[in-house]
């Protein structure tokens, strides 16, 4: 029996049950993976997540971490055109760190906590609680748990939201490709957007002399674009690639009766601004913030409608930077012309950066 419940042992999943196991609560982790493990992800950390982390104790140990320091982003145009953003440096600089390395860092946070954690653990069922007071009881291969409160943290195709038929049907518009290769001589501690005809990649420095590779497209383009990766970086035709689709999906209310929805299972943003990472830690520690208050004999329905305004007021503001950055990986082509205006108005690309990483 736990007071809450979490599904999903990412960022979102596991800042959510450190900071609950923190303030005492009963806290268990479900995790379908055995950590490490690496995810499908431009492995970008934008200074927006160094309070969170800092609030986690966690800080000083992410920035430990092999990483690589990001000081510019070059967007390059089809026609090999380069505009060059300068990031902030110091403590407000981006990093970019593998996500076997930060995610089990913040999972062993929880534990360290008090968290009880399962990995390799795949979710099966799940019985809604029959009335105010009722618990969840969730299923598992081998085992039955109960808990006050649910959250899913378990990504873009969420199996808690599937079960409670919640998942609202994916676009598969794109398929994201991405994997880790040597770092190129001379790359620099820059971070590359480069448009291409048959979609977009991305490139970043991860310390340890690797580079993070992803690939964007659509379905019919996708294996041309492999191929252009191959002979770009000197890739074998055999190498294993991770991967992930749908890129995008409808938002699910963040707050339905004892279950909330942190990270992408609540709501998915475009992996081209590398924001990913700062809204599942931020969603994770809004979530343990209203089953913490609900704890300590809140009602209900204030702690559903609190984590919902504040859910809202996290992304408000932002999203037009998130539809315009999907305009501009469904449409390469257009993008690029973009960019040339840009090389007029390079105020405008300034400000857009600028809005991401702050």
């Amino acid at each position: 029996m736990f007071d809450v419940a979490i599904v999903g042992g990412g960022p979102a999943g596991a800042s959510c049950a450190a900071f609950c196991a923190g303030a005492r609560l009963r806290t268990l982790l479900l995790e379908r993976e055995v950590f490490p493990r690496e995810k499908v992800c431009g492995d970008c950390l934008n200074p927006a997540c160094r309070p969170i982390l800092e609030r986690l104790q966690l800080a000083e140990r992410v920035w430990s971490l092999p990483h690589g320091v990001l000081d510019r982003v070059e967007f390059m145009g089809i026609g090999g055109r380069t505009l060059t953003v300068a990031l902030p440096v110091g403590d407000g600089a981006e990093i970019a760190v593998k996500r076997s390395l930060l995610d089990q860092l913040i999972m062993n946070r929880a534990r360290e906590l008090g968290a009880t954690i399962h990995e390799g653990t795949t979710l099966t069922a799940l019985t809604r609680p029959n009335s105010v007071a009722g618990n969840w009881t969730i299923t598992t291969a081998d085992r039955t748990f109960e808990s006050r409160t649910l959250v899913a943290a378990d990504g873009r195709n969420s199996t808690v939201a599937r079960l409670c038929n919640l998942l609202p049907k994916g676009a598969r518009e794109r398929v994201a490709l991405q994997t880790h290769l040597p770092l190129p001589d001379g790359f620099g501690n820059r971070v590359v957007l480069q448009f291409l005809p048959e979609g977009y990649s991305g490139q970043a420095p991860v310390g340890d002399g690797e580079l993070n590779l992803c690939l964007v497209s659509g379905p019919r383009k996708i294996a041309a674009l492999r191929h252009w990766a191959e002979a770009r970086f000197g890739i074998s035709p055999g190498h294993s690639w991770r991967t992930i689709t749908p890129l995008t999906r409808a938002p699910i209310a963040p707050a339905n009766p004892s279950l909330l929805l942190v990270g992408d299972a609540a709501r998915v943003v475009e992996p081209f601004t590398g924001e990913g990472i700062y809204y599942a830690l931020a969603s994770g520690e809004l979530a343990a913030g209203a089953i913490i208050a609900r704890h300590q004999g809140r009602a209900e329905t204030e702690v559903a409608a609190a984590y919902s305004a504040a859910h809202d007021a996290l992304y408000r503001g932002r999203l037009w930077i998130n539809s315009l950055a999907r305009a501009a990986v469904l449409s390469p082509r257009v993008a690029s012309t973009f960019l040339e205006v840009a090389r007029f108005q390079p105020a405008l690309l300034r400000l857009l950066t600028k809005r991401i990483v702050q």
